[in-house]
């Protein structure tokens, strides 16, 4: 995987983007995410909030970083992590 450029004369970009499988217990580096199919996303953010998304629509990219979505709530699918 590349690394994001973090240089201060260049914009910031995901560098790299990967399929969620919603875990109660596994954690990944600080994301934010795709949903393709809209539903419920529960997720842990990066500092260390855990807070439910109702109602998310298809196609939506959720602005904070997670580490982690619950599989227990969660009933939205098709997610892709970009980080």
């Amino acid at each position: 995987m590349a690394n994001t450029n973090f240089s201060p004369t260049f914009p910031m970009f995901p560098g790299d983007a990967a399929s969620v499988t919603p875990s109660d217990s596994t954690l990944f580096n600080p994301s934010v995410l795709f949903c393709g199919s809209g539903g419920i996303v529960r997720v842990r953010t990066a500092q260390g909030t855990d807070i439910t998304f109702n109602n998310v629509q298809a196609g939506a990219v959720l602005p904070v970083q997670v580490i982690r979505v619950y599989s227990s709530t969660t009933n939205a699918t098709n997610i892709v992590r970009i980080f």
